[in-house]
């Protein structure tokens, strides 16, 4: 089962992370679709709070409902396991798409210099 804390930290790290180089680009790139980029951090913004929000969940059942404490704490597990399973998935599809917007705002010269830095 993943720590919570730690969940919530990774997502604000490559939330962060993604925002601050959009950011960059608002303001450094000249050409660059601006009204766009700014739909891209909303994105990635509310990328960011959902996936925290959804991950303040708690097992629903106490040790009463299961027959041993090893049923319930194996039921437990797993249910906490799909769960981040779900949120980090959402998460990365949300991100996926805020950042395809960003890459449609960068004007073709910003691309190709992109790609040809990755290709060395």
């Amino acid at each position: 089962m993943p720590n919570k804390r730690e969940f919530k930290k990774y997502v604000d790290a490559i939330g962060a992370s993604a925002c601050d180089e959009m950011m960059a680009a608002y303001y450094n790139v000249k050409g660059v679709d601006k009204e766009a980029v700014e739909k891209a951090i909303a994105g990635v913004l509310g990328a960011v709070g959902r996936a925290k929000s959804n991950s303040n969940v708690f097992f629903d059942k106490g040790v009463r409902a299961f027959d041993d404490a090893k049923s319930y704490s194996r039921a437990k597990a797993e249910f906490f396991r799909k769960l981040f399973q779900k949120i980090a998935a959402d998460f990365t599809g949300e991100l996926d798409a805020a950042l395809k917007l960003f890459n449609g705002a960068l004007p073709a010269e910003v691309k190709e210099q992109n790609r040809k830095a990755v290709a060395e």
